[in-house]
């Protein structure tokens, strides 16, 4: 759901910013007086097992068209929806700014469709309240926690995609891109990703489900212990366990990633090469919104990208997609414990000062 620059109007896209800089800012604010000191490796590590996943097409069958992992709803179900849609912000930015994915211009709107949804409305709307529920009360514990995990990350994947896939197309509308008409936008957009969100929730519910297994405080709204349910692992086997699962991901399954065009790019270009629909047969090499601010972004993001569509340059060498699984992993992971360690130092200068 990556948008490019040309879906996006300049002023739409600064209110994104806007918006999302709102927030990020509210949640650089309460990173500061979390006193969890196990988030710092879990962050890192559940943060880059997001960027390897989001390399991951997966087929949506009969349509031509494949989704990927979002990874907002796992993150705030594992680090808390601030620290999440940070570690969320980074994901992006770095995709952005080395690989060439998603537009400069659009990150703002990139940040809002695929983080804010996940990390807020999902939290807060969905996993909390279920989390915190006595649904499968007459169960016994740990099976019932495993069932809420499992219903939380199901239905809220759908419902904050929904969210995001409809932003798309409001974004899209306000920024007088007439050869997108609202209706039919939507109409294309809203059931492709229903299916894709269906597919993330039970991938988000496998990742979480193994937690819950393994070492269940880690995740956030629920309190195990007092029900008499404990892990397998310990925190250090758990991350260990998540860290391998990213290598081999970003690694060696981003080499067997679908060829089809992702709910996004199906809307609005079609898959007619494989005999799909053409949808809204939009020219690839010419569609949307031309600006300077658009230009400016792109030629910045031509400079920065060393990895461009997670390969090499003018090269189709298959160590391209290999290198930037693991490369891109590993900056995630930095970047994301940075702003833990940082977070962590001004919590201490401000109870010391």
């Amino acid at each position: 759901m990556h948008m490019a620059d040309a879906l996006l109007s300049p002023g739409v896209a600064a209110t994104m910013y806007v918006l999302s800089g709102t927030a990020a800012g509210i949640s650089v604010a309460r990173l500061k007086k979390d006193e969890d000191t196990q988030k710092l490796p879990v962050m890192a590590v559940t943060a880059a097992l997001v960027f390897a996943g989001q390399m991951i097409n997966y087929t949506i069958p009969g349509t031509g068209s494949s989704g990927h992992l979002c990874g907002g709803m796992m993150l705030s179900a594992l680090l808390g929806p601030f620290a999440g849609f940070l570690s969320m912000i980074v994901i992006l930015t770095i995709q952005c700014l080395f690989f060439a994915d998603g537009g400069l211009l659009a990150l703002g709107a990139n940040c809002w469709n695929m983080a804010f949804y996940g990390c807020f409305v999902g939290y807060f709307l969905i996993w909390r309240p279920i989390m915190q529920s006595r649904i499968g009360a007459k169960m016994e514990k740990k099976a019932a926690g495993r069932f809420k995990v499992i219903l939380a990350s199901v239905l809220g994947c759908i419902v904050t995609l929904q969210l995001g896939a409809f932003s798309v197309v409001l974004e899209t509308s306000l920024s007088g891109i007439t050869e997108l008409p609202f209706g039919a936008f939507c109409g294309l957009m809203q059931p492709i990703h229903l299916a894709i969100g269906l597919v993330e929730g039970l991938i988000t519910a496998a990742v979480l489900v193994f937690v819950f297994e393994s070492r269940p405080e880690l995740l956030q709204e629920a309190d195990f212990r007092a029900d008499g349910v404990t892990g397998k692992g310990s925190l250090r086997s758990t991350v260990v366990t998540l860290a391998v699962v990213t290598v081999f991901v970003g690694g060696a399954l981003s080499l067997f990633a679908s060829g089809s065009p992702d709910g996004l790019e199906w809307a609005l270009f079609g898959n007619k090469e494989a005999g799909y629909s053409e949808n809204m047969a939009l020219d690839e090499e010419n569609f949307g919104v031309e600006s300077s601010a658009a230009d400016t972004a792109a030629s910045i993001q031509e400079k920065t990208a060393f990895l461009p569509d997670y390969a090499f340059s003018n090269s189709d060498s298959a160590a391209g997609t290999t290198v930037s699984g693991i490369v891109g992993s590993a900056l995630v992971a930095a970047v994301a414990a940075a702003i833990c360690l940082i977070g962590r130092f001004f919590r201490k200068k401000t109870v010391h000062g």
